[in-house]
């Protein structure tokens, strides 16, 4: 009987017959490593707990505590709800059911919309299921024999699916009870583990994203192995409503949308100062970090998309203009723009690094299925920058940018980060051995900053491999943000020279790099993360003033021109209306600071001072609390709510 040698991290190599079960090996080898298990890592691959181990090894366990454990029951638990569906409504026809952030979803073809009682009875027939205990099966099957069993169901979108698969290539189903799917997993060993989930809403949606092809009903759901865990995810699900960027965008006058213009926001004079704020962080920046500011056009002749890939790439999504016979394209982001500035004069390699950064705005056809507030739009901003360096310049300019982007993300209580690094996919451009330099620096680079990474193998875009950042909000959501791509693609299609310093031409690399990325899905994530309590020196309001009558108005006009005068963006509110009222009101357009004056106030030549989260502070002189308040704005200080 053929052995194969398996090594657990803590334990000597040992010894089985080949095709032992991974649950038996661990259960022999230690078994309280099996206590909370629900798959496992076979030399770095997840698999199924109870599959067996066909090659030598390293193993590792996957536990419900980890984040690949939770997204095997979000996985399980979207069979489930399709198992469920199938045998409540049998004509009902099954597509794809992913997981996303804390969350799955299943897409099916019903005659009609699922209504809420549907929801009610697919949750109730889960929860019998779960407790039936079937076991999960996995099985591999040829292409013909997957073939046969989905159209023996009558299941034509699984059958489009196999369509797709080049011939050869092994296909598994897993399958519970009557319940079959085709799946790659991992999956849990049976139902009955599957214990505290809820569906949380439906939607329709294009099969396949396509709006010319017939639109589905989405059901998304969660799940955890924990009550608590279950609980504490669905009371972060109600402050996200409350939070959501669109309703306080509303209530506190920041932007507005309009079915003349789908896709492009209106920004109101509230939100403009957010954004010009936003603006005005980064360019001071860019200053610090050696970056010069250009100015590049909104229109090109498509030869240059052509040129750059994005006309053969990219065209679904751009903007066309026919002019004097003439096709124009829309830009759809700047960086072809900017290899005409760096080849407009002769670059020696004493002008390198050559940093240049646009806010040139952006047009991108996205369809209207897609569209959400502000962080899915048609027309924006992006904090965008490209820097023409030579290869032995990439680490320094890469260690500067994670330096910068460290401290653009602590501005914004952004410290949970995540870093991905996605290396050469199968079809690059370039040389190897360059690839291989440059995915070694980027290595190192997040290794000398004691930055935690993952990597996603081939996964880089064609021109060269990259570096993701993904951070964490207050309600524990994942956004992806930051970006940093080396490119060795467009210096050689746009044919970059540089003067090296033994007289030679040399090609630079291109360096693309954003930090907050889009602009206006920046602010819409920011402000669902500080729930519309912008710090002082973000707030379109820092201050207002609130007269307690009439008495005290000369002496509030007169602290409001200090105010303004200082450079403070201030309000005076002169309403004859009771003192409560105005400071509820305030409080609804969570304006950071407010400044009570009534007769003992005027007497006394002072403020009295209530601050968001902070309360009543008292009696301060004026001239002693400006200079404070320009301190904190100066510093952009976070706000006193992240701080506690």
């Amino acid at each position: 009987m053929k052995q194969i040698t398996v090594k657990v991290s803590g334990h000597d190599p040992r010894v089985y017959p080949l095709g032992t079960p991974a649950s038996e090996i661990f259960s022999d080898i230690d078994p309280s490593l099996a206590k909370h298990a629900v798959a496992v890592k076979v030399n770095g691959e997840v698999r199924d707990w109870n599959r067996s181990v066909e090659e030598d090894a390293e193993l590792e366990v996957i536990t419900t505590d980890s984040e690949e454990g939770h997204d095997i029951l979000l996985h399980s638990t979207a069979h489930l709800m399709a198992q469920a569906v199938k045998e409540l409504m049998p004509t009902t026809k099954i597509t794809i059911g992913p997981t996303i952030e804390n969350r799955f979803y299943y897409d099916f073809d019903v005659d009609t919309p699922f209504t809420d009682k549907d929801i009610k009875n697919i949750q109730g027939r889960m929860r019998e299921i779960a407790k039936m205990n079937f076991q999960v099966k996995r099985q591999v099957l040829t292409k013909e024999e997957a073939y046969k069993i989905f159209n023996e169901l009558d299941e034509d979108y699984k059958l489009e699916i196999i369509d797709d698969i080049e011939d050869g290539i092994p296909i598994t189903t897993y399958s519970q009870g009557d319940f079959i799917d085709l799946c790659r997993g991992p999956h849990l060993p049976s139902t009955g583990v599957i214990k505290h989930f809820r569906l949380l809403n439906t939607a329709g949606a294009y099969w396949r994203g396509d709006e010319n092809n017939k639109m589905l009903q989405r059901i998304y759901g969660t799940a955890f192995y924990t009550k608590d865990g279950l609980k504490s995810y669905l009371t972060l699900l109600e402050q996200a409503k409350k939070n959501d960027h669109r309703k306080l965008g509303k209530a506190l006058d920041l932007f507005l949308f309009s079915p003349l213009s789908p896709g492009n926001p209106f920004f109101l004079p509230n939100g403009t100062i957010v954004y010009n704020e936003l603006l005005k962080f980064l360019r001071e920046l860019y200053q610090e970090y050696g970056y010069q500011e250009v100015i590049s056009p909104q229109m090109y002749d498509i030869e240059l998309w052509k040129r750059s890939g994005h006309w053969e790439l990219f065209q679904e999504y751009m903007y066309k203009i026919e002019m004097n016979d003439k096709v124009m394209g829309m830009k759809p982001m700047n960086c072809p723009g900017h290899t005409i500035i760096y080849s407009s004069s002769l670059r020696s390699y004493r002008d390198l690094p050559f940093r240049i950064a646009d806010f040139g705005r952006l047009h991108r056809f996205e369809r209207a299925g897609v569209l959400s507030g502000l962080t899915r739009v048609r027309s924006f901003i992006v904090d965008d920058a490209h820097i023409f360096c030579t290869i032995d310049q990439i680490e320094s300019e890469m260690e500067s940018l994670l330096k910068m982007i460290k401290r653009i993300y602590d501005v914004f209580d952004f410290f949970d980060f995540k870093v991905s690094l996605s290396t050469r996919p199968d079809k690059a451009l370039g040389d190897k051995i360059i690839w291989e330099k440059a995915e070694t620096i980027l290595h190192n680079t997040l290794k000398h900053f004691e930055i935690d990474y993952s990597v996603d193998q081939g996964e880089g875009a064609f021109y060269g491999p990259k570096i993701d950042f993904f951070v964490k909000d207050a309600l524990r959501r994942s956004h992806q943000l930051g970006t940093i791509q080396l490119d060795f693609t467009l210096p050689e299609r746009f044919n970059l020279l540089y003067v090296a310093s033994d007289g030679s031409e040399k090609r630079p690399v291109m360096i693309h790099r954003a930090i907050l990325g889009s602009i206006e899905r920046f602010f819409g994530v920011y402000l669902e993360h500080c729930g519309g309590d912008f710090p002082l020196w973000l707030a379109p309001i820092q201050i207002i003033i609130l007269p307690v009558s009439e008495k005290s108005t000369t002496y509030s006009k007169e602290i409001f021109q200090k105010l303004k005068t200082a450079g403070l963006r201030v309000k005076l509110d002169n309403r004859q209306e009771k003192i409560g009222a105005k400071i509820r009101q305030a409080e609804l357009k969570k304006i950071n600071i407010m400044l009570i004056i009534g007769e003992r106030e005027k007497d006394d030549g002072t403020v009295s001072v209530r601050r968001r989260f902070e309360g009543d502070l008292g009696q301060q002189n004026i001239d002693n609390l400006i200079p404070e308040l320009l301190q904190e704005i100066k510093e952009r200080r976070r706000t006193i709510k992240s701080q506690k």
